[in-house]
């Protein structure tokens, strides 16, 4: 009978390896050898386990393993300037955000546009024209003929409506003392 961190191993991050290859082959195209990386990943997950820090192994892992790259990329010697002839053909690694938080981000922008959507109608028109085309507390007065001291308010009741809206979902949000002015 395997051990509980053998078979915790075996069920829950062996079968991520093949797709953990694949994503360190496409994400860091200029590393030869994604051996170690993976070996360096699952290395550093044991140790964490071990510490009892995981509660989504994979994204744990993916995560791991992106940061050991990253680690490797920066340990690397810098390339002399004479073995560079061509510097537009360089594999360059852009650090842009993973699936995950792509994810992550296209689920708040959902959610805060059903926040906004759950408010009053004027609230709504406000918190869009702030929120969404970055206009002015003056600029949405203008356009929507109604005073500055009305979108001043609107706002500040749209914002306390949407973070009630977003914490009762679940999205816990640091609340803050706002400086009353305008940015």
């Amino acid at each position: 009978p395997q051990s509980d961190p053998a078979r915790w191993f075996n069920e829950e991050v062996k079968p991520h390896e093949g797709t953990l290859r694949a994503y360190l082959r496409s994400a860091f195209p200029s590393l030869r050898d994604v051996d170690d990386l993976v070996q360096e990943s699952f290395s550093r997950l044991l140790h964490a386990r071990r510490l009892g820090k995981i509660m989504h192994t994979k994204a744990f892992l993916f995560t791991t393993a992106r940061n050991a790259a990253l680690d490797f990329v920066r340990r690397r010697k810098v390339v002399s300037i004479d073995g560079v002839a061509n510097l537009e053909n360089l594999s360059v690694y852009v650090d842009s955000p993973d699936a995950a938080e792509t994810l992550n981000k296209k689920q708040e922008i959902a959610l805060l546009t059903e926040a906004v959507q759950s408010l009053p109608l004027r609230c709504q028109e406000v918190m869009t024209l702030r929120l969404r085309h970055g206009l002015s507390q003056k600029e949405i007065a203008a356009k929507l003929g109604v005073s500055e001291h009305t979108v001043k308010n609107q706002l500040a009741k749209g914002m306390r409506r949407s973070a009630d809206f977003l914490e009762s979902r679940g999205v816990s949000l640091a609340r803050r003392k706002v400086d009353k002015t305008e940015p």
